[in-house]
Order: C-alpha cells, then sequence, then structure tokens
C-alpha cells in the first residue's frame, strides 16, 4: 500500500507490457493519483490492468507550474507516483526539477525499479559494462553532433545513446566519419518488442548497415559504442583526414594539425603526423595562414 505524503517513481515496461514489477502495479493501485508524461500514452497502460486513478499531465513544458501542485497535494498528506511514457522516470524524461525539489523540502521520494533501454541495450551489448556513459539524445544537426562525438573520441568508456528513426541513418554516419573505423558499435531497436533487432557492427560499417536494411531505419533506437582504447587516436578518422587535407592547401603543416584539432577533435600530435605525411605525398602548398 502507498504511503501518504511519498513521491513514488515507478518505471513502466520499454515495449513488453508484461515487464512491469508486481510492486509497480501494487503502487499504481494505490496511489491517490499518478503525474505522467504523456496522459493518453499512461491511461493505455493504466486501462491494459484495470488501474483507475486520477492522472495528471507532467511534461517538459509544464513540469515547473505543475510541480508545485504536486508538492502541495503531497504536503496534503496524498501520495502520488511519477511515471513516464516508457522505462525508468527522469532517464531522458521530465521530471527532474519535481524531484529536485521534493527532496529539497523534506518529502520522501521512493524509487520502484524496473524497466531501462539504455541498461537493456548496454547488457546484452557484449561491450563492457563496468564503466559507462549515457550520452542521451545526441544533438539535432549534423555540426553539433560530429562536434560532440569528436569531444567524446577519447572516452574510454562505454558510450551510450538514443536516437530516433527520423535521424538513426545519419547519427551512424557521423559516427563513421568520427570515430576509428574499427570501434565496436552495438544497435538496438525495438527493445523487448515483437522486432526486437540487436545487431553488432563497426563503425566504419554501420551506416552501410542501417541504410540497406528497411526495417533498421523504423521504430526507437539505442545505440552502444565501445571506448576508447589506447591506441585510439594513433590515426586520424576519414572525416579528420579530409579537413587536414583542406587545410593542408593554405595552411603550414603546423598550423593546418592545429586547426584540424580545434575543429575536429583529434589529438594535435596525430594531426601534426598526419600533416607531414600528407605533405611529403603532394607538392608543397601555400604557407598563408
Amino acid at each position: 500500500m502507498a504511503v501518504a505524503g511519498i513521491l513514488y517513481l515507478v518505471a513502466t515496461p520499454i515495449g513488453n507490457l508484461d515487464d512491469i514489477s508486481a510492486r509497480a502495479l501494487a503502487t499504481l493501485r494505490s496511489v491517490d493519483f499518478i503525474a505522467a508524461e504523456d496522459t493518453r500514452h499512461s491511461r493505455a497502460l493504466l486501462d491494459h490492468y484495470g488501474i483507475v486513478k486520477p492522472l495528471v499531465a507532467c511534461h517538459e513544458h509544464n513540469q515547473d507550474r505543475i510541480g508545485e501542485t504536486l508538492l502541495a497535494r503531497i504536503a496534503g498528506g496524498e501520495s502520488a507516483a511519477l511515471i513516464a511514457d516508457a522505462g525508468t522516470p527522469l532517464i531522458n524524461d521530465p521530471g527532474y526539477p519535481l524531484v529536485r525539489v521534493a527532496r529539497e523540502r523534506g518529502f520522501r521520494v521512493s524509487p520502484i525499479p524496473g524497466p531501462c533501454a539504455l541498461i537493456a541495450a548496454l547488457a546484452a551489448s557484449g561491450l563492457p559494462t563496468d564503466r559507462f556513459c549515457f550520452e542521451g539524445f545526441p544533438p539535432r544537426t549534423a555540426v553539433a553532433r560530429r562536434k560532440r562525438l569528436a569531444e567524446l573520441r577519447g572516452e574510454p568508456r562505454t558510450l551510450v545513446f538514443y536516437e530516433s528513426s527520423h535521424r538513426i541513418a545519419d547519427f551512424c554516419a557521423d559516427l563513421g566519419a568520427v570515430l576509428p573505423a574499427q570501434r565496436p558499435v552495438v544497435v538496438a531497436r525495438e527493445l523487448s518488442k515483437l522486432h526486437e533487432t540487436i545487431v553488432s557492427t563497426r563503425a566504419g560499417e554501420v551506416a552501410e548497415l542501417v541504410r540497406e536494411t528497411a526495417y533498421m531505419e523504423k521504430g526507437e533506437f539505442v545505440v552502444v559504442v565501445g571506448g576508447a582504447e589506447a591506441a585510439d587516436g594513433a590515426e586520424l578518422s576519414v572525416e579528420q583526414e579530409r579537413v587536414l587535407a583542406l587545410l593542408l592547401e593554405e595552411c603550414s603543416v603546423k598550423t593546418a594539425a592545429a586547426l584540424t584539432a580545434r575543429i575536429t577533435g583529434a589529438r594535435k600530435e596525430t594531426a601534426y603526423r598526419a600533416a607531414l605525411a600528407l605533405r611529403q605525398e603532394s607538392s608543397p602548398k601555400a604557407e598563408g595562414c
């Protein structure tokens, strides 16, 4: 039974409705009201289990305002459950401001653990799980995405990303352009659903895999990328070498290498060695920069 004056964070299924826990169901049935990211989506889940409770919308556009109302009700002795559209609340979903303020004011916040897409994908990926870095959704634009991937190129922890069906192909192309071609990549889609797919590949091959497999551009995606090893950074990616070659047409070896490092996130010493090699392969270029 729910306890008065508590905010419960209840994890819900990420696809398969049977993945909800008995404790989660008992909590949802006993609280006074449920705060949900999308009440229409959550209503379908509650209807499936015959749970009839008042629903309050709490999403990124109203969470600061509605939070005060929810906390006032909890302060008055009611119990509440916060749920996301799928998975564990607050994990790349709204709710952080509400939980932060609730704890600051001394309210009890109790998690009811359960499904989480990033953990499911990471566990099934076959990549190291002892240390990992969750990046959520990558930036929407290609320039910003590649900049962020360049910043993460030397990260030794396993990287986990969410991505939409609309941008999965572009994101995978960026992985191939920025990361070493042999960096391991696992693409997981529709986890726990009927058409669940988990594919292991490499950064240099993942874009072609997604592009040539029709169903790989549909659904909800988690992309898991192996962390950098000691040898990573010893060579430039295709995109980094392209930038370096363009700069060498106008700049000195030293300047081109420094700019390549700043623009793409490559190691300066690696860019400098590559610049020397490219300069030796071609005729001398202008030294204007």
